[in-house]
């Protein structure tokens, strides 16, 4: 039978719904609850991303650690079953430490592949990011609440032999934190899938630190150019957060592929019209190692069995063709009204995509 006995959580009046703390409020098998933590120093020679995630529906908890240096891109991943225990942030040799929620958290993973001990401190406020909506059909398919947070790290990382050390001014850490029902690998889409195909999928998601204020500018766009997802906040602390309206990015593709070289993002405001220019410094395909779609090695919220660690190595001047058909996420330096910043220019584009001139899957930039 099954175990239906009170959890820890239970103890706190934080219930949204009359059911425990073990159970998410919809039978959705896509329910979902994950971080993501980007550290990355201000030169381009490494990019370490992780995150750790939820599915309750699934019985699952897993996690991913990937660092990216010159040509190399080393890799953990965990996965085991979902306890009771939802305020333990672990699996296999990872694990995330919130010592002071929304300001100050401890990243570890004890691994001979990778490893790392570093602090995660916030400079600026938790900012929500737009309700995330997506339909296929007349199916909800993903319903997302997430906030964005950038700030400083120290630490130290270790892989391949050679440590780095961590250090506040020279590196910068970003996080977004989500929750609700996205898809995961494994579901049988019918017949609105079948009659609804996705024709093409466009998204920047930027978070960007500067030192006196932080910038988020997150948009999704369909085939035609129509806008789904549509925001461009800037955060200065002591004042309102500052609305810069309808964000239009200009991308310079590397030829024969959908990888930027450089952007500039035009920022509406009214008062004064801006410019954020970027410029990639490193990059790091989500699909390799990561877990995020379309890999075929692993990904989120997938059964893998009790106990579950594996380790991968990517030589990343070998043709992945995985990672052409996913987000890749891209260490930059920013510029913005004299001021230089540093985050991360998230991108990807598949499908047809109209303002851009892309007729396709296969169509690249000349």
């Amino acid at each position: 039978m099954p175990d239906d006995r009170p959890v820890a959580l239970d103890e706190y009046p934080v219930h949204q719904v009359p059911l425990s703390m073990k159970h998410v409020a919809t039978g959705d098998r896509n329910a979902y609850d994950r971080c993501i933590f980007h550290v990355f120093d201000h030169t381009g020679r490494a990019l370490l991303i992780t995150g750790l995630g939820v599915y309750p529906n699934t019985g699952v908890i897993d996690a991913y650690a990937t660092l990216r240096t010159g040509d190399i891109l080393h890799a953990v991943r965990a996965s085991d079953a979902l306890g009771d225990d939802r305020m333990r942030l672990a699996v296999g040799p990872l694990r995330i430490e919130p010592r002071e929620p929304l300001r100050r958290l401890r990243l570890t993973c004890d691994d001979d592949t990778l490893a790392y001990d570093l602090t995660w401190t916030a400079d600026f406020p938790a900012l929500w990011e737009p309700h995330h909506v997506q339909r296929r059909g007349g199916r909800l398919t993903l319903e997302g609440r997430r906030f964005v947070q950038a700030g400083r790290c120290t630490g130290w990382i270790r892989a391949a032999g050679e440590e780095i050390r961590v250090t506040a001014g020279e590196w910068t850490g970003t996080r977004d934190r989500s929750w609700g029902v996205r898809p995961l690998p494994g579901e049988d889409g019918g017949r609105l899938a079948a009659e609804h195909p996705a024709e093409g999928f466009h998204w920047i998601w930027c978070p960007v630190r500067f030192d006196d204020r932080f910038l988020m500018v997150v948009l999704q766009e369909d085939a035609d150019g129509h806008r789904s997802l549509n925001d461009a906040t800037l955060v200065r602390p002591g004042h309102r957060d500052r609305q810069l309206g309808w964000p239009q990015a200009e991308i310079a593709y590397r030829p024969g592929t959908r990888l930027p070289e450089r952007a500039t993002v035009h920022l509406g405001d009214v008062r004064k019209p801006q410019e954020l220019d970027v410029e990639i410094l490193l990059s790091s395909p989500l699909a390799l190692g990561a877990g995020y779609p379309p890999a075929d090695d692993w990904q989120h919220g997938t059964w893998q069995g009790h106990g579950w660690t594996d380790r991968r190595t990517y030589d990343m001047t070998a043709p992945h063709r995985l990672a052409a058909h996913g987000v890749t996420d891209h260490a930059a330096r920013f510029r913005l009204d004299g001021r230089i910043g540093h985050g991360i220019f998230e991108h990807g584009s598949f499908g047809r995509h109209d303002p851009s001139g892309f007729t396709g899957f296969d169509s690249v930039a000349p």
